[in-house]
């Protein structure tokens, strides 16, 4: 088996292009899924789906005064002006903010809950560690959809004429590129190499030694998601570098397999139906 494969996504240099999200439809065919704005800042697909396997978010956030080293040289007294009270007098008297970008994806997770759920084995993992769906076999029972705890998977409602209405959809990471020796389409169109591809252990590596240059460099939130594999998740096949919380990104900060206790729930049901069955053998055992 070759090594495993996977995305670090370094959200720290994302410009919000959408290169990404252009370039995984061109290459995989996915239709369009709505050319108008949401009014979530500058994001016409909203998140993940069956049509939107790259979302690039575009999070505002108020940006923390900075303190002057210096007292300032003119002091508000509160005195009469001709001015209206709060009226902007200058460019610099907005609201300040900061920009958060990131370009999410299917996190091709080590224990995939939509892989175990999945009854017809169209869901499977690949060579390179990621998870495919196989459109010819998906019957679009929809039972990956509320397994997966990133809400990443889904099924195509439309357009009517395409082949994959009523089935299953996600990034497949590129499986027929990865095939013939090539990097997925949307790590190929990244201009500033946010997202990068490659073998998992040694994007692990880059990764931690960026963290250390941004908190050095006084960002002291930098942080790594979805690379431990010892989480809830067993660790995932595509981890990023954020700048904040994962709340802020629209991220569970904890995610967990939701199958996780599923061998405990049929062993616990196994236990229930032989136990109705000795009372059922024992009810007729008794009678004459």
């Amino acid at each position: 088996m070759s090594a495993r494969k996977g995305f670090f996504t370094d959200t720290s240099v994302c410009i919000g292009c959408k290169a990404c999200e252009v370039a995984c439809k061109e290459w995989n065919a996915v239709p369009e899924d709505g050319m108008e704005l949401t009014g979530h800042s500058y994001d016409n697909s909203v998140g993940l789906g069956a049509s939107t396997w790259r979302h690039v978010a575009f999070i505002e956030k108020p940006a923390k005064p900075s303190v002057p080293d210096v007292a300032p040289s003119e002091v508000d007294l509160g005195m009469p002006s001709m001015t209206l009270p709060g009226a902007q007098t200058t460019e610099s008297a907005g609201v300040p903010f900061e920009w958060l970008m990131s370009s999410d994806v299917c996190k091709h997770c080590t224990h995939a809950a939509c892989l175990d759920v999945c009854p017809t084995g169209a869901l499977f993992r690949t060579e390179f560690g990621t998870v495919v769906v196989q459109n010819d076999i998906c019957n679009g029972c929809g039972y990956c959809v509320p397994a997966c705890p990133y809400g990443v998977i889904d099924r195509r409602t439309g357009p009517a004429d395409d082949p994959a209405v009523g089935l299953a959809q996600k990034c497949t990471l590129c499986y027929d590129r990865l095939g013939v020796g090539m990097e997925p389409a949307c790590a190929k169109a990244c201009p500033t190499d946010s997202i990068q591809f490659g073998d998992l252990d040694e994007l692990r590596v880059r990764a931690a030694g960026r963290v250390d240059q941004l908190v050095e460099a006084g960002k002291p939130n930098a942080q790594l998601y979805g690379h431990d594999p010892h989480d809830g998740v067993g660790g995932t096949g595509a981890f990023f570098l954020l700048l904040d919380r994962p709340e802020v990104y629209g991220l569970p900060p904890d995610p967990v397999v939701t199958t996780k206790h599923l061998p405990q729930m049929w062993k616990q049901a196994g236990l229930a139906a032989a136990t109705l069955l000795a009372g059922a053998i024992a009810a007729f055992a008794g009678r004459p």
